[in-house]
């Protein structure tokens, strides 16, 4: 699933900040139910820039970005870093102004999903930190 969010990147939260610069779509690469604090997700965020190292994200082919309603600017989902938040938290971010519930912007493609998961999987050395969100 792709929504949109108010990513919080390692370099901003080490600068202090506790807001994301900008609300952008991410990916929810995982969810855990939890019996006390409900349920918690992992986003990894989706950039325009292009990734210095291309084994450290996993480009969003055109028909996709169709699909999900995105720009038609090439796009890569960053692997080498991720927020957890408790769902729903209080950085998602409404597509449609006045609409709460339009949070998502559709799903990854199966084979896609995988391949994102594979690479994240691949690239554990290279992560430097999980920013938790929420509070």
């Amino acid at each position: 699933m792709v929504i949109r969010y108010a990513y919080l990147w390692r370099s901003e939260h080490l600068r202090g900040l506790e807001e994301g610069a900008k609300d952008r779509p991410c990916a929810v690469l995982l969810t855990v139910a939890e019996a006390t604090s409900g349920q918690t997700v992992v986003v990894l965020p989706v950039t325009h820039t292009k990734p210095r190292d291309l084994a450290h994200a996993v480009e969003i082919p055109a028909a996709t970005k169709r699909r999900l309603g995105l720009d038609d600017q090439r796009s890569w989902i960053v692997v080498t870093e991720a927020n957890r938040f408790t769902w729903p938290g209080p950085d998602l971010r409404p597509l449609r102004a006045g609409d709460a519930d339009s949070v998502v912007y559709g799903e990854l493609p199966g084979d896609l999903f995988r391949k994102v998961r594979e690479t994240w999987l691949a690239c554990a050395e290279a992560r430097r930190a999980m920013v938790p969100r929420s509070e």
